[in-house]
């Protein structure tokens, strides 16, 4: 896989891209990432990439042009385009898994006040993490790569992920190591027995104790 990222920062993903999974997928050829400054690609004097917003408004707006042409450079023909925006869906796992089997992906890191609407029309594709708002779309664009990176096959071992919480909308069971017993706090015994069967039983009903807890609302999906 491939994915590029367009941004006013790029040394923002400096240690994002080396330490951990990231560098070890990167560096194991399982994905090709790259940053770009689309100030780069800005035909304004100085490199200009914002300015006022027609009709007033507080903030500045990023301006269409360097957008434009750093997709225009960047994209192939199975690439889908990624705008980081509160305005986007809602991200989820299964959009994880969906973007996992892509080929290529460019996201587009917004800042300041916003984008001119028509950078829009070159977006497959908007996401959003949450219902707050950040200063950039840099961060949330790290959690979309790291989120879709670790499914990339021979990043983590399969079952890391397939167990995972919100895969099956399930949040995931409890995991103990040692010691056994810990300041009073004990290793349940069947994790314990090497029962497999009673195991895996055990760590269903866990994992819909915890969702039923928390998150009532995956198992409505269920």
């Amino acid at each position: 896989m491939k994915i590029d990222i367009l941004t006013l920062f790029p040394n923002m993903f400096d240690g994002f891209l080396n330490e951990s999974i990231i560098k070890r997928a990167r560096e194991n050829n399982k994905v090709e990432i790259n940053i770009h400054n689309f100030r780069d690609y800005s035909l304004e004097p100085h490199k200009k990439v914002d300015d006022y917003g027609f009709g007033g408004g507080a903030g500045m707006v990023l301006m269409p042009q360097p957008i434009f042409d750093a997709v225009d450079a960047l994209r192939e023909v199975d690439t889908k385009v990624i705008l980081m925006t509160p305005q986007g869906v809602p991200y989820q796992q299964k959009q994880a898994y969906s973007l996992a089997k892509l080929k290529h992906i460019i996201i587009i890191c917004g800042h300041y006040e916003g984008f001119d609407e028509r950078i829009r029309s070159i977006v497959d594709l908007e996401i959003s993490i949450g219902d707050y708002v950040l200063t950039g779309g840099e961060i949330p664009s790290m959690v979309i790569v790291d989120s879709v990176v670790r499914l990339l096959s021979g990043v983590i071992e399969e079952e890391s992920h397939l167990n995972d919480s919100f895969s099956n909308n399930l949040l995931d069971y409890p995991v103990y190591t040692k010691p056994v017993d810990f300041r009073g706090m004990k290793v349940p015994e069947v994790l314990l027995s090497g029962h497999h069967a009673n195991i895996n039983k055990w760590r269903l009903e866990q994992s819909i104790k915890k969702t039923q807890e928390r998150r009532p609302d995956l198992l409505e999906k269920r």
